[in-house]
Parts: structure tokens; sequence; C-alpha cells
């Protein structure tokens, strides 16, 4: 039987429910939910799956160990407990990445990365017989959470952050993260078969994110990971099945009208270059247009777009100017619902209409606020077709 790993992935605050079902969807279990990250039980298949398959995490991480320490001697005593040598071979390269404390008597990076890095040491030394580890092989980094003296430690299966999916060679200023793009999208009634526009595309990462969702392409199925080189732990098979099953399931005979829109034809240029190199040019129909030009004729559409947020004072009335054109062109989309990630504070005053439902979301270390208005749902097509009939018959 396959060994079972307890597997962390981390996502953006306020977004673990949109990660819960990404994970079961997958078809695995989920063990806990906590601020900023979700816990969920798999096998080596699942690492591999996680991997190439899930759109919303930064990372997959399978837990190593998990203990309270308030003292420098716990940390190194309950790291060396841990059996290493299930997960490091003789050769293998290991060392604490990235340690973060948060309401604990442990703050120190640098100590809590030398101490944990020697109690392994030790430990392995003594399971393998020797006093030196050349660490030539494959990487094997940790990532170390301490929060009110629990110590969360996890070896890195990515890599390089998940949201560098491939395709965004070139990005426009404030950049939105594919992971949270894809996330927010998924946290809309959105699908496929309704219209989407980004009127703020910037390098097109929401109608990129949209277009690969419609399409059903893996976000991870161009890239590389770090636990391909683990063969002490996943066999390099499973590996070319999961991305052969992630070639499979792509549906690119689709009918989409996603379109991104934004006033710099630089930035147009760039984001269809980005379109290109995810394979969605295709897709979506990218344009140099003002959002004061937004419209459409068809009804029950989204607007999913991060609008610039005016941090510097000089750019507060241009911003106030930009939400209130906003507003006022989805007024006319009377049937629509828009959705906007944004830092300014006075985004539902200069829309003009308070939002149905608001988010709090942490873009990095910025809080925003992710604002919901809900347009009317769309007569449902069986009703359609009943009412056409009944005219028919009638006539």
């Amino acid at each position: 039987m396959a060994e079972l790993y307890e597997l962390i992935t981390p996502c953006h605050f306020g977004l673990e429910s949109v990660m819960k079902r990404e994970i079961n969807d997958l078809g695995y279990d989920v063990v806990k939910t906590e601020d900023g990250k979700v816990t969920f039980a798999g096998d080596a298949e699942a690492v591999v799956r996680a991997n190439i398959g899930l759109r919303t995490t930064e990372r997959v991480l399978i837990k190593a160990g998990e203990f309270r320490a308030e003292t420098y001697d716990e940390l190194f005593e309950a790291t060396k407990a841990i059996p290493w040598e299930n997960y490091i071979p003789k050769d293998g390269r290991f060392w604490v990445t990235k340690a973060n404390s948060i309401k604990s008597k442990l703050f120190s990076p640098s100590d809590i990365q030398s101490i944990m890095k020697k109690a392994m040491v030790e430990r392995l030394k003594a399971v393998y017989g020797i006093s030196w580890f050349d660490e030539g092989g494959s990487a094997y980094p940790l990532r170390v959470s301490i929060n009110k003296d629990m110590v969360t430690v996890g070896i890195d299966t990515s890599g390089e952050s998940l949201h560098k999916r491939g395709y965004r060679t070139m990005t426009a200023k404030a950049p939105i993260s594919e992971t949270l793009a894809a996330a927010l999208i998924m946290l809309t009634p959105w699908h496929a078969d309704r219209i989407l526009v980004d009127p703020f595309c910037g390098s097109g990462t929401f109608a990129i994110e949209a277009a690969m969702l419609a399409a059903n392409i893996a976000p991870g199925m161009n890239r590389e990971f770090l636990a391909q080189d683990w063969d002490n732990l996943i066999d390099k098979k499973i590996w070319y099945d999961a991305f052969d099953e992630a070639r499979d399931l792509v549906n690119m005979d689709i009918d989409t009208d996603i379109q991104g829109y934004d006033i710099d034809a630089n930035v147009i240029k760039a984001a269809r270059i980005n379109a290109q190199q995810a394979g969605v040019e295709n897709l979506i129909h990218l344009q140099t247009r003002d959002v004061a030009q937004l419209s459409h004729p068809k009804k029950y559409g989204f607007i999913i777009t991060n609008p610039p947020y005016g941090e510097r004072i000089s750019d507060k009335e241009e911003c106030e100017k930009l939400y209130q054109i906003l507003g006022e062109r989805y007024a006319q989309l009377d049937t629509w619902s828009m959705y906007l990630i944004t830092a300014f504070k006075d985004a539902e005053k200069f829309v003009g209409r308070k939002a149905d439902k608001n988010r709090k979301i942490y873009n990095g270390m910025m809080k925003t606020y992710f604002y919901q208005f809900m347009g009317p749902k769309p007569p449902r097509k069986n009703t359609e077709i009943m009412v056409q009939s009944q005219i028919l018959c009638d006539g």
C-alpha cells in the first residue's frame, strides 16, 4: 500500500474555501483548514497531481513533523526526532529555505534555520553512518512556520512558486498573481459559457486564467517541479502518467467570450505574448480600449478586474474618476455582475453602488477587498426552450 502523507497547500488569506474545493475536486480528503493554508491526505501520486493541477496554491509541502517548541533546545531535539531518512537520501541537499514565526518565543529566522539544519545533520549522520555530507544529489528544501509555539515543518515539492505557470514572460505594472486571479475567478459563479470582460487587463492574467479554466488546461502542465528529481520518493512513471492525464483532459474545442482591454497598447502586446505562451490566444480577445468604451451587446456577463488602486496621492483624483467611469459603464450593463479586487477604500462610493458582498483578501502584505456586485441570474436554458415551445404551440 502506498505511503500516505499529510500535504500542506498554502494559499492567499481569505481564499481557503476555494483551495479546499479544488482539493476535493481532485479526489482527496481535507484534513485541516487554517488561515492561509489547507492540509490534505495523499500519496506520491497526490503530490504529483496537486502540483500539476491545483490553480490556487503557491506550493505543495510534505508535512515532515509538527511539535511544540519554546526553546532552541526543544527545537533541536524535536527536529532531530523526525525520521529524515524516510525523505532525504544520503547524497540529498537539505536546508531550511524559509522560517517564519508568529506570536512565538522563537522568532529569529536565521537561528531557527541553523539549529534545525544542525539537528538534521546529527540525525542523518547517525542513520547513514557518515561524518560528512557531500550534498551533491537532489534538493529537499524545508519551509518552517511557528505559530503560537507550534512548529510545522514541510518539505517543498514544488520548487519555484506555483503561480509561475511558465506563460507570463511579459508583465505590466502591479500585476495580479496567477494563483490569486484563478482563485478570484473560481470564487464567482462564472462558467466557460458566460461572457467575461476585464477592462483593466494589464498583462492579461484574469483573461488567461479564465481561458485555462474554460479549456481545462492544468496550470502546471508546462513547467517543472523540484520533486521530479526525487527518485527515492516518487517514481518517474507517476510524473509521466500525470502529465499524460493533464494533456488528455484539455478541451480546446469550446466557444468562449473572454475579453481583456487596456488603454496602454504596449501592455496589450505583452498580454498577447502571454496568451500565446499559455496556448489560449484563440480563446480570448485582447484590445487597446479605454474603460469609458466598456460595453457589450449580450446580457448576463461578468466584469472581473483589478483596477488601479491610486496608492500615490497624485493618483487619487485620477483613480476616483476611473472608478466613476467604471460605475457608469457598469450601470448600462444592467444584467451583468461585477467583481473588483482593490485596495482603493472609496471604490463603492465612486462606482455609485454598494457591493452585495465584500471579502477581505491579502494580496501579499497588502490588504485588499473583493467587491462583488451581483447581477440577476440568467433564465435557465430548459425554461427558455419550454417558453419557446409554448409560443409555437399557441401560435
